[in-house]
């Protein structure tokens, strides 16, 4: 490797660090099994992978081999967003709701029940009605990974199966935003 590209490539490893650049590490759950109950095959193997890829942590089958399980269900909407001086549909808006909640292996609640609703707004034409249905889709998968990464970083501020002692809970609510000034 010649003295230039060595330079370069220092140049370039320095940029990317003063930037904030940070390659996503383990999630560093508190479980080494996990069992998932409810989810769908597309989003159950899209959370498999991403929690055995990042952690230790094991999907497992069954709830009596788990040291925790996540109950988790997902929901899809469309609805117009806008219509064009015809009454025909101009954009639609595509409504991905995921709710889950995580419980310990003795009934302790990691994480209340809890819901992550992501929307998209999408531009329609009839004339392009097979494209836009493949669009649809895409939009909706796109929803389904914003949903699984909120809900492992959700997962991952759990620091222990037993928040029993001083009454501290096991992730911490966020508290409620002040009401804007009028």
């Amino acid at each position: 490797m010649s003295r230039r590209s060595c330079i370069a490539l220092v140049a370039v490893a320095l940029l990317l660090s003063g930037c904030g650049f940070q390659l996503r590490g383990d999630y560093g759950f508190p479980f080494k099994r996990l069992a998932l109950v409810g989810p769908g095959p597309e989003l159950g193997a899209r959370i498999q992978r991403m929690v055995e890829g990042g952690s230790q942590t094991r999907i497992v089958k069954r709830t009596d081999g788990a040291d925790a399980i996540l109950s988790i269900s997902e929901g899809r909407g469309t609805g117009a967003l806008t219509l064009n001086a015809a009454g025909q549909v101009n954009e639609y808006e595509l409504d991905y709701t995921m709710s889950y909640q995580l419980v310990g292996a003795d009934g302790t609640v990691l994480l209340p029940p809890s819901v992550i609703r992501i929307n998209r707004a999408m531009t329609y034409s009839d004339q392009y009605a097979l494209a836009k249905s493949q669009e649809f889709e895409l939009l909706y998968r796109d929803m389904q990974n914003d949903a699984v990464d909120q809900l492992l970083r959700r997962m991952s501020a759990v620091r222990e199966l037993h928040p029993t002692h001083g009454g501290v809970r096991a992730a911490a609510p966020r508290a409620p935003l002040p009401t804007p000034p009028l």
